[in-house]
């Protein structure tokens, strides 16, 4: 039970600005444990999310709540994810399909023109579809969207090799067990489809389960493809690809 904890506290640690300290320093199972609680550690953050847009409701209009609903979501998680979208189009346009090319413009960190681009085409993504996603009656969905960005994440780790060699993550996935992956991803995407079909709908419930699905599979078909495999950054760019398209699911008006 300690050793859950303290995987809990190391996922928390990572994915948010949270200060947590650990005494002594994590041991490599725990920090292979923590990526099982990252779908939990989202579940907070939509919560948050949530509660603000509670508080802010009818003081600030939907355009304006969505934007500083997003400034709060990237200030609470370092931009973390958000970096990795800008490196993994960085890397992916001026690596000219050569894989150690690319891997080493990833490490690079200065951000040029594609990760630019990128960054500004996510938070469009995501700005528009909230502000859409405000305006319904099921709005307080919302706090579902992090849980599943983190659920595609684990999954796409426990299922695609990691192509970085001393990378971020290669010391914690040999204590990843995948049954648990499944388990723990599995149930949040159910979860997030059921109360989508219970309060929007069966478009929204098929929407938002179809699109981050697609998207976080053929994501790793590319990765497998350029990479033979994935990395840290990748992982981040895959939570914001599957953030953004589940607030367009939600917001879909079909």
């Amino acid at each position: 039970m300690r050793r859950h904890w303290r995987a809990f506290l190391v996922a928390l640690q990572f994915l948010c600005i949270v200060p947590v300290a650990l005494q002594p320093a994590p041991e490599a199972r725990e920090n292979g444990l923590s990526l099982l609680y990252y779908p939990v550690v989202g579940l907070l953050l939509g919560l948050l999310l949530t509660a603000v847009a509670v508080i802010a409701n009818g003081l600030l209009p939907p355009t304006v709540l969505a934007a500083v609903l997003i400034a709060i979501w990237a200030l609470l998680t370092g931009a973390l994810h958000l970096d990795g979208v800008a490196d993994s189009a960085d890397g992916w346009l001026g690596g000219h399909g050569d894989r150690a090319r690319t891997l080493r413009i990833m490490q690079d960190p200065h951000s040029g023109a594609a990760g630019v681009v990128a960054l500004i085409v996510v938070l469009l993504l995501k700005w528009s579809a909230l502000s859409a996603l405000l305006l319904t009656p099921w709005w307080w969905l919302l706090m579902l969207v992090p849980m599943l960005g983190r659920a595609a994440a684990i999954l796409l780790l426990a299922h695609t090799a990691y192509a970085r060699r001393g990378g971020i993550a290669s010391a914690m996935l040999p204590y990843l067990p995948r049954t648990a992956v499944d388990a723990i991803g599995g149930s949040a995407v159910a979860a997030s489809v059921l109360l989508s079909f219970w309060a929007a709908g069966m478009a929204q419930a098929i929407l938002i389960l179809l699109l981050p699905a697609a998207s976080v599979w053929g994501w790793r078909l590319l990765l497998r493809k350029r990479l033979g495999g994935t990395t840290g950054d990748t992982a981040g760019a895959a939570i914001e690809g599957c953030e953004a398209l589940a607030l367009i699911a939600l917001s879909a008006a079909l």
